[in-house]
């Protein structure tokens, strides 16, 4: 489909600026894919508006035309979400990166989507609050993003992930039109709009404002580093602890794969090279809880044939435990050229037969794979090694992809935790939901967005782009794409 680009541009100039709007194909090549690099597509244009009011004006010069828009934050996302199209209008909100307002009496701020995550904690972390999610790209990935994917984190065991932490939202939809969702309490009367725009991925619109939930500060807080020899025995103590009745603030797992990675890396000095798995795990609370709740949880690690026990309450020593696990995807760039990482959900007892299950896909296809998790949601990151240089390892890669995402379903899991289904997954979703599920979500996509213009060819499936996904569900599908 054609567009009448020199009056669009004219018209975006005109409501926005000649200095946000980006039209020179050198320079939109920084905007062609997001932290999924395999995919690239080049957009038309790309603005970057710095107010609710600039971001509407954009969105009503597409609705005008006909055109779509991918919103895109911070560029940090791993499924494709901020995948451009040819011929469209990528809105970036990089650059509203106002803090609007900090009310910390009620535990809450108002941050401009550009804002990084980490930024958060910063600008309250003196007065004793903190918040609560913590993606490991954290100093890089926006909040606007991580509302978009519903991001997670380490501390999601606990606390939970974006959604849990929004109080309200100004949101602009596909027609340009402004308005609020939720508020500033935690549980507002009427339907859950705010529930419903979290983690939709920009297809139902663009967030624009955002109040977010803070926390107080633990008084204490330990963290534990404990090795084994098998997958199967960490596996067994992260069922054991989390049987016992405790909820960890975080509880992450690393093979050996992943530990030397790091090592190599990072250098904390701190994992065991010879370890075949290592359980991260930190727990918080007042000073009494946190000292019993440690000592149950060595008892339990001992009992499931720990090796060894690291203990660390001072704050150096647990940002020195935790660096390596932050650090691990940034690590896998040492080992190969390219990784691509999947994001698979299952049940904590299935963990030891899924992950031998990944060897054996690993060593079926040839390629090696790493896993590093949230082992205590049962959130698997999964990171295959390949060369993109290479013709055809990169379909491969994403076969050996595919085929980890539907052994979590098998299991009882899903094909997604926190990184979005973007244009990655979605020819898994049918491998998950059923058609009438899928038309159902179809449903909502257009009460927002009748026209299909927000952020068309992510989320949901089409027979047009998904043959197996189609092969799978016959003629029963949803009309998903007008564009």
């Amino acid at each position: 489909m054609s567009h009448p680009w020199p009056a669009i541009i004219d018209a975006l100039i005109a409501a926005l600026g000649d200095d946000r709007v980006i039209r020179r194909k050198e320079e939109l090549l920084v905007y062609e894919c997001d932290g999924l690099t395999s995919y690239r597509q080049r957009p038309a244009v790309v603005v970057l508006p710095n107010s609710t009011e600039q971001v509407a004006a954009a969105v009503r010069i597409c609705d005008r035309f006909g055109v779509p828009f991918v919103p895109r934050g911070a560029g940090t996302g791993l499924s494709g979400g901020a995948l451009p199209l040819a011929e469209s209008v990528l809105i970036v909100t990089a650059t509203m990166t106002e803090i609007l307002d900090i009310d910390l009496e009620n535990q809450r701020v108002v941050v401009q989507p550009g804002v990084i995550n980490n930024w958060v904690t910063q600008a309250v972390s003196g007065a004793g609050f903190y918040y609560a999610p913590d993606p490991s790209s954290q100093s890089v990935c926006s909040v606007g993003g991580n509302v978009a994917e519903n991001s997670g984190g380490v501390h999601c065991l606990k606390y939970g992930v974006t959604t849990n932490h929004v109080l309200g939202l100004t949101v602009v939809l596909p027609d340009g039109a402004i308005v609020t969702l939720g508020g500033a309490v935690a549980e507002p009367p009427g339907y859950d709009l705010c529930g419903l725009f979290v983690g939709s991925e920009g297809t139902l619109g663009i967030a624009t404002e955002i109040t977010l939930r803070l926390l107080k500060t633990p008084a204490s807080i330990q963290v534990l580093l404990a090795d084994f020899t098998s997958v199967e025995a960490a596996g067994a103590a992260v069922a054991a602890i989390t049987s016992a009745g405790i909820i960890p603030a975080g509880l992450e797992m690393m093979d050996n794969f992943s530990i030397n990675a790091v090592e190599d890396v990072v250098a904390t000095a701190c994992y065991p090279r010879d370890a075949t798995a290592i359980l991260l795990i930190e727990i918080d609370g007042l000073p009494a809880e946190v000292a019993a709740t440690g000592d149950r949880i060595q008892q339990l690690c001992r009992q499931n044939g720990a090796r060894t026990i690291t203990v660390a309450t001072d704050a150096a020593d647990r940002l020195r435990l935790w660096q390596g696990r932050k650090a691990a995807f940034a690590a896998m760039g040492r080992l190969s050229p390219d990784y691509y990482v999947q994001d698979g959900v299952i049940p904590r007892t299935q963990l030891p037969y899924v992950l031998q299950e990944i060897a054996a896909l690993g060593d079926r296809y040839g390629y090696r794979v790493a896993n590093v998790f949230h082992a205590g949601d049962g959130n698997l990151h999964p990171l295959i090694l390949y060369n993109n240089a290479i013709p055809g390892q990169l379909e491969a890669v994403e076969t050996l992809g595919g085929e980890i995402l539907k052994l979590c379903v098998q299991v009882g899991g899903s094909i997604s935790g926190e990184h979005g289904i973007g244009a990655d997954k979605r020819c898994y979703m049918a491998d998950m939901f059923s058609a009438a599920d899928l038309e159902t979500m179809a449903w909502v996509r257009q009460a927002f967005d009748p026209r299909g213009l927000a952020n068309p060819t992510k989320l949901l499936p089409s027979p047009r782009t998904c043959g197996e996904a189609a092969h799978n569900q016959g003629a029963a599908w949803p009309a998903l794409e007008r564009y």
